[in-house]
């Protein structure tokens, strides 16, 4: 039984007992009040009944059993009796429909306000907030892909609380890929196709999130793939999320990819420092904790520095260093986090001389010297700039980690020992003779310690 049946027998069993206590209805009549109330929308409650004298009876009483569910609800309807064996007749309401197959709630907390935006996350922010401001119209389907725990859901949730503030009157669903496979599934088993793509037709807005969990189920892309003509034809706007491109999502069909090629798609990437930093402080500023508490930089230079593989993870180690402020302070320190506390509150969790996370860190601190990203510093792009970034972090993962050649090379884009060792050779001439080339080298080499 869903959550709206429990809903309509609670109150339709309130109803029978205001009917039984107002004492308009003799004793042996209260049994032909035998009926079911089937649903509710804003104008009119529908109530099923056995037989025709069922039937008859009610509608001589309708006027009283009106009055009796609005005592229960606390809201005025019309009441419309109908028998049984009609009742297939009989159209539900559209929200009993969305209820059973777009059960996911918008966020409030999620908004763009609150979203931090750096140069790891700003285009999809930007075409987030476009997307909001003009349904339909440009961007669809949005497309936002990149690693667990970026803040792709928190964008989906954005998009729906921007349009509920601009466009109180559209309505908007949203659902995650898994969660449309659901009810794919529960639609078959209850031989309810037509309602589920009725309560899609009706959308004006539709949110997907984790869209790659819908691959290699076939009866689900037919029928994402109807909704999504359908919506994108009537401009009517879809914003989707996934781990990875549309290209990359295996077991996808080839006619849902090219739809989905057809928008908008925009990368989230690691925040990269100073979003990080920033982060942190939102998440601080934000949390819980004792709202008086300083925070030092130091503390938050730490935490960026080895925590800043995603949000989450940086929501984490707030959420641990302030747990342990309070109740293993050091000294009288209740008021106040140092670098000693922070230390201490992770010895368990960082830990030192793994090189796949120091490259990772040493790489992050070139990138944000030269405002690369990780997919630039990566890729087999040979312009001055990014080669010059590439030799330069490959040269102090050597320097400062004395990881090996193949180590290296495995985190700048799978590269072989000879091009690591060939990097970190004409960086070493390079130094001897460009007096700014050392200078950039040791501000990088300073941040990294």
């Amino acid at each position: 039984m869903t959550t709206i049946d429990f809903y309509l027998n609670d109150k339709w069993s309130a109803t029978l007992k205001n009917i039984a206590n107002s004492g308009q209805i003799a004793e042996s009549v209260l049994p032909y009040f035998d009926s079911k109330l089937v649903s509710l929308d804003d104008d009119e409650a529908v109530v099923t009944v056995p037989a025709f004298i069922n039937f008859a009876i009610m509608n001589q009483n309708v006027k009283l059993i009106e009055g009796c569910l609005e005592e229960a609800i606390g809201k005025s309807l019309k009441v419309r009796i109908v028998q049984q064996d009609d009742y297939n007749t009989v159209s539900l309401p559209k929200e009993s429909f969305t209820n059973d197959f777009l059960s996911r709630q918008i966020d409030p907390n999620q908004t763009f306000a609150n979203f931090v935006v750096g140069r790891s996350n700003a285009q999809a922010q930007v075409a987030a907030m476009t997307c909001a401001s003009n349904l339909g119209i440009v961007f669809n389907p949005l497309f936002i892909y990149g690693n667990s725990g970026l803040g792709k859901t928190h964008l989906l949730n954005a998009i729906g609380n921007h349009i509920k503030a601009l466009y109180p009157d559209k309505k908007i669903g949203f659902t995650s890929g898994l969660e449309f496979v659901e009810s794919v599934h529960k639609a078959s088993l209850e031989n309810r196709f037509d309602d589920f793509k009725r309560v899609f037709q009706d959308l004006d807005v539709l949110l997907v999130d984790d869209v790659q969990f819908i691959a290699n189920k076939p009866k689900t892309h037919e029928l994402f793939f109807t909704v999504f003509n359908e919506m994108v034809n009537n401009r009517k706007q879809i914003c989707i999320t996934s781990d990875r491109t549309p290209s990359e999502i295996k077991g996808l069909e080839d006619r849902i990819i090219s739809r989905f090629n057809q928008g908008l798609n925009v990368n989230i990437e690691a925040p990269e420092y100073e979003t990080s930093i920033n982060i942190l402080k939102m998440k601080i500023a934000n949390s819980s904790g004792p709202s008086q508490v300083t925070v030092d930089d130091e503390v938050l230079n730490y935490l960026a520095t080895n925590f800043s593989q995603d949000v989450r993870s940086l929501e984490g180690a707030v959420n641990r260093l302030l747990f342990y402020s309070i109740n293993f302070p050091i000294g009288d320190e209740r008021d106040h986090i140092s670098l000693r506390l922070a230390v201490e509150a992770f010895k368990d969790q960082i830990k030192d001389g793994k090189n796949e996370l120091a490259i990772s860190t040493v790489r992050r601190a070139v990138c944000d010297y030269y405002n690369l990203t990780k997919q630039q510093i990566t890729s087999a792009n040979r312009t001055k700039n990014i080669s010059t970034a590439r030799q330069i972090a490959m040269y102090l993962c050597r320097k400062l980690l004395d990881a090996t050649y193949d180590d290296i090379g495995q985190e700048f884009g799978g590269r072989d020992h000879s091009t690591v060792m060939s990097a970190c050779e004409n960086v070493e001439k390079k130094i001897k003779t460009d007096p700014l080339y050392l200078k950039a080298i040791n501000e990088i080499e300073s941040r990294i310690r």
